[in-house]
């Protein structure tokens, strides 16, 4: 082998593997390569790989350099990935790793190249397996193949939203094809009421885990079939319905013709609820036992995660085309329609009533928890209903707080500065309070130092990205060249992105214009604030939400200190969360889950205001950051808007603005680094994945999985 053909051997199997997108030093390392194409390709290095030609890869071969940057990956990598590296789980859950956990989840936000989400939900279900990964965890996670993705969001010149679906370059993401023992590739198939429906399966290496996609685009499929699993959360009923047949049932066949014996299920949200009447068939088959014997050894064996407190989250589907789609599960379980449909209602003798999949994973599930604390007490309170006899403390549903994945969304410069002040091996020990304490010991100078460069490299992208959005939509040159001047990288800067439903509120922040104007405009003190975000298709109110705040931002006054900057991904996000100073959370208490977004700002030193609702409620403590409101709320809706939008107001003029702009002579707020010292200090350790993983293997995985636990929380 040549030394180009090692190299080319080498990057190619360092890009088939997402282990790359928590690695900066990978990712710089084709971005050196090819930058252009890099950037090109939503930072895509499989593309830069398919793009070397047999110069370029000479020219890699012979600089010395380089070849030493690539063999270090390709050794690390191949480190990381071997069995016999000493990982949490060799000891704290071994018996995982003969039966591995099946994680389903209807989106997986790995990385801005492999367009598989939407939003909180799948970036939520990617830090899940890269930490597993990372913890030596053996889980297999299943999801669909979405070709053409969730929407390309583009604002017109009046702000208004528009959906564009591109279909995925799949040459150019690193899945692949499974096969078969004859060499072919493996179909699985889910039987409907009047057709067949085919799937094949992808698979996407995560780490040391691995994550199987179904993918309908087959030629054996009907044409509404061919294009079911094209697009995320789109479409009606009926589609969707098919959407988590094939993800439930399709998923637990493909874990099966994969040859993959699960310990047990872990159902993030309700989508995939399906799995655990197939599982139950599959069970009756292997022992002879009825549905009623089997439905309990699979509910011991199944983890529910719920994610939404909000109503209009948790799908049904009305009797009729439960009907039409399930009739073959019914038969296969030898159950009645009334004892079937019964599984997924509140009130199962009420035949109006539908099908609801939060319902049936609750009932088909012995492990189910909310993503926080507070949620816990409103899962509790809204699903009391299915435990009629038991008092709303006693509902068995707890809560595991959702963390976040530090390297993933940890600025390279910041995981720098852990390294030379917190320790090396600061990664390896993020749930350790000690560790994170080592932060006090940081210079103020130091920490606000590597923080405003990071706030710097936030304005220039934002400048870029609007600008260009505005050349697009055919604005005027006057606009444009205002979002090449827009911000000021030394001004307070808050960040506000998330999907724009209307109980996040993103327009609370203009209940009073007038005022808004004067706290950012303020010549001495100004604040400027980057929105970002989407809108759901068929969601009216939140568009016209999100085209009150897009027409604000290009007002005459605001233009240079606010700003929409549009298709939020996750590329977007990292920018976001490692720049901003404050980061703005305003939703209508109890409505928000968690609010993951938060806790990737504090790690990155931005300090959070936020009304107390999901993590937040649990993590504020008066001097780590900002709180909106006093947790109390009020019975009419109009009533508690007007008074968060009052207590917005107050704490940004007194609280926020005056303790950020408390500076010494050379620049530094030494009160505003110390609540960035103690956010990281208080709540590092906590609000991260590792953290949130151990909690599921101690509470959840190794209990469903039959095994006694006594791992140690380390």
């Amino acid at each position: 082998m040549t030394p180009a053909e090692k190299l080319a051997h080498q990057l190619y199997e360092l890009s088939m593997n997402m282990w790359w997108a928590w690695n900066p030093a990978v990712i710089k390392l084709f971005r050196d390569i090819d930058s252009d194409g890099f950037r090109a390709s939503k930072h895509n290095p499989l593309m830069v790989v398919r793009r070397l030609t047999g110069e370029r890869l000479h020219d890699l071969a012979g600089d010395a350099a380089m070849r030493a940057r690539v063999d270090r990956a390709y050794r690390e990598f191949r480190a990381y990935i071997s069995p016999t590296t000493p990982t949490w789980a060799e000891t704290h859950a071994a018996p995982l790793r003969v039966r591995p956990v099946a994680y389903f989840s209807a989106e997986f936000g790995i990385h801005e190249s492999l367009p598989i989400y939407s939003g909180g939900l799948g970036v939520l279900a990617g830090d899940h397996l890269k930490t597993a990964s990372d913890m030596g965890l053996a889980l297999v996670a299943v999801g669909l193949y979405y070709r053409e993705s969730y929407f390309r969001q583009h604002i017109d010149r009046e702000g208004q939203q528009h959906a564009e679906y591109v279909s995925a370059p799949t040459d150019y993401l690193c899945t692949t094809l499974k096969t078969g023992a004859d060499g072919k590739p493996l179909i699985i198939e889910v039987p409907l009421a009047h057709e067949r429906l085919l799937a094949q399966v992808w698979q996407v290496n995560v780490g040391r885990n691995q994550l199987l996609l179904l993918d309908t685009d087959l030629d054996g499929n009907s044409d509404e079939n061919r294009r079911l699993a094209a697009r995320l959360y789109f479409g009606d009923q009926r589609m969707r319905i098919r959407q988590e047949l094939l993800l439930g049932v399709g998923g637990i066949r493909a874990l099966r013709a994969c040859g993959i014996d699960w310990s047990g299920l872990h159902l993030n949200e309700g989508h995939s609820a399906f799995a655990t009447l197939e599982y139950a068939r599959l069970r009756m088959i292997e022992t002879g036992a009825s549905f009623a014997e089997v439905a309990q050894d699979v509910a011991q064996s199944t983890v529910f995660t719920t994610h939404t407190p909000v109503d209009a989250g948790h799908d049904r589907f009305p009797p009729a085309l439960a009907d039409e789609h399930l009739e073959f599960l019914r038969q296969s379980l030898r159950l009645s329609r009334e004892d079937f449909l019964g599984l997924g209602r509140v009130r199962p003798d009420d035949p109006r009533e539908a099908l609801c999949m939060t319902v049936l994973a609750f009932k088909m599930s012995r492990y189910a928890n909310a993503v926080s604390c507070l949620h816990g007490r409103v899962t509790r309170r809204a699903w009391q209903v299915l435990w009629p006899h038991h008092r709303e403390d006693e509902v068995p549903v707890g809560h595991i707080t959702n963390g976040v994945h530090a390297r993933t969304w940890l600025a390279p410069a910041m995981q720098e500065l852990y390294s030379r002040r917190i320790g090396p091996d600061w990664a390896d020990n993020l749930t350790e309070p000690k560790m994170w304490a080592r932060i006090e010991g940081v210079l103020d100078a130091e920490l606000w130092e590597t923080h405003r460069t990071l706030r710097a490299n936030l304005v220039s992208f934002v400048r870029r990205e609007v600008a260009a959005q505005r050349r697009r939509n055919g604005h005027t040159e006057e606009m444009i060249q205002a979002a090449t001047t827009a911000l000021d990288p030394d001004a307070l800067t808050i960040g506000f992105a998330r999907r724009f439903a209307t109980y996040k509120r993103a327009n609370l922040l203009f209940t009073d214009v007038e005022r808004l104007k004067r706290i950012v405009c303020n010549s001495d003190r100004p604040v400027q604030i980057v929105f970002a975000g989407k809108a759901h298709p068929a969601d009216q109110p939140g568009q016209e939400v999100l085209k009150t705040v897009v027409q604000a931002s290009m007002s005459l006054e605001l233009r240079t200190r606010i700003v929409f900057v549009e298709d939020y991904d996750i590329n977007v996000a990292r920018h976001l969360v490692q720049g901003v100073d404050v980061w703005l959370n305003t939703p209508r208490r109890p409505q928000e889950a968690s609010g993951t977004s938060g806790e990737k700002v504090l790690l990155n030193g931005g300090l959070n205001l936020s009304v107390l609702d999901g993590w937040w409620a649990e993590a504020y403590d008066g001097l780590n950051g900002f709180a909106i409101g006093n947790g109390v709320c009020h019975v009419d809706v109009a009533e508690q808007d007007r008074r968060d939008a009052e207590s917005l107001y107050r704490v940004l003029e007194s609280e926020v603005v005056p303790l950020y702009y408390n500076q010494d002579e050379q620049g530094v707020p030494h009160g505003w680094v110390a609540y960035i010292k103690r956010a990281i200090r208080t709540l590092g350790w906590r609000f991260n994945t590792d953290r949130m993983l151990r909690d599921y293997v101690v509470e959840c995985y190794l209990p469903s999985a039959g095994v006694h636990s006594c791992a140690m929380r380390k």
